[in-house]
């Protein structure tokens, strides 16, 4: 049955991977971004393979934003029955340097050298409110379209850092716990009235964020990329596609009883001790 499913940063390689997908069982797409050319050309490809999108601008931090896009979608496509919250992403201003503390580092003065009680409180600002702000306030928009009906559902994007923070990158880490805890907390608050609320928890995936932390530019793996393949008992980062199985059931009727779970798609890695 045809659904009208939106998704937020949907102009990115991964969510524009999961629209596409959604599109070809039938589905009605809405390609959110704050780009509106990124989001227009994803929706230009789907429609130029027989499906139905609309690609919209869409700021994720503003709510006035929100509701614009939801009334230009509610006009084009109908109401929505399916929110992806896609958009999230990190800053360097939250990212420290080095893995681990060292006395010595307290000594370094070179610009772009930041230790811990270097972190910058916007830069970690900005990655909560991405992160999490970025989930709950399209939820408050788009979620209002599905009281009342039938086979409703939120699909929130979580990470493996949500389980086990990552080293470098704590607020990064810190926001992802929070969309995983957001998650199940509005699975109950939505139990009632028949929304389910899920998450998908990626493992290292490459994308145009961290591809030039993984990979050099010959192709090869930085030391940082070698360590998470070590650590990865598939020996190889996530495609995109990897993600579209999971996505197809959590968002369809085969998981009808499922809510509040947020699902490691990681090639092993959260199985693995490291031993």
């Amino acid at each position: 049955m045809s659904k009208v499913i939106v998704l937020t940063g949907a102009g990115g390689v991964l969510c524009s991977t999961l629209a596409i997908a959604l599109a070809e069982k039938g589905h009605k797409i809405a390609i959110l971004d704050l780009k509106k050319e990124a989001a227009d050309e994803v929706a230009d490809k789907i429609n130029a393979a027989g499906g139905t999108a609309i690609g919209v601008e869409a700021n994720v931090l503003k709510r006035d934003s929100l509701e614009k896009a939801k009334k230009t979608i509610n006009e084009q496509l109908g109401s929505c029955e399916i929110l992806v919250n896609g958009a999230g992403g990190n800053h360097p201003k939250g990212t420290t340097s080095n893995t681990h503390l060292l006395e010595e580092d307290l000594e370094n003065n070179e610009a772009d050298f930041k230790t811990f009680f270097d972190l910058d409180t916007e830069g970690i600002k900005f990655v909560f409110d991405l992160n999490f702000i970025g989930t709950l306030l399209p939820t408050q928009v788009f979620a209002k379209d599905m009281i009342g009906k039938k086979g409703c559902s939120i699909l929130n994007i979580s990470s493996m850092n949500a389980f086990t923070p990552l080293t470098k990158i704590p607020a990064y880490s810190g926001a992802k716990a929070a969309v995983s805890n957001f998650t199940q907390w509005l699975a109950v608050h939505f139990a009632k009235v028949n929304i389910r609320v899920n998450a998908l928890a990626p493992g290292f995936f490459l994308t145009d964020q961290n591809r030039a932390l993984l990979t050099k530019g010959d192709g090869s793996l930085t030391p940082r990329g070698n360590t998470i393949i070590d650590q990865t008992p598939m020996g190889r980062f996530g495609e995109p596609e990897d993600l579209i199985g999971t996505t197809l059931w959590l968002c369809g009727e085969g998981s009808a009883f499922v809510t509040g779970v947020v699902v490691p798609i990681d090639g092993g890695f959260s199985a693995y001790s490291g031993v």
